[in-house]
């Protein structure tokens, strides 16, 4: 199991489906990468996450503009966490390596 803790920014995507993000640090997404060097899908990669008290599973999505990874946030933790774009958030990721 790999925990990784970081702070981001929490950003929506203007295009279809409106979602919400939070791009990974680059020395975080270098850690993925590193003990993940395979990949499902299309580069996706399963975690758990943490912000607050809320834990859901979800997935990272590469993404090839940042060279990082996205993790999504659904709108059950926006608002039981009570979430705003802009803010930089506490997030903590764990994977099964």
């Amino acid at each position: 199991m790999l925990n990784l803790q970081f702070e981001g920014k929490f950003w929506i995507y203007t295009g279809p489906g409106a979602w919400h993000f939070v791009t990974l640090p680059m020395e975080t997404a270098e850690q993925i990468k590193f003990f993940r060097e395979r990949h499902h899908g299309f580069g996706t990669v399963r975690v758990t996450a943490m912000i607050g008290q809320t834990e859901w599973k979800t997935s990272l999505f590469p993404d090839k503009a940042s060279g990082s990874f996205l993790l999504p946030i659904k709108a059950a933790v926006r608002k039981k966490e009570n979430l705003t774009t802009g803010q930089t958030l506490s997030v903590s990721i764990s994977l099964d390596l």
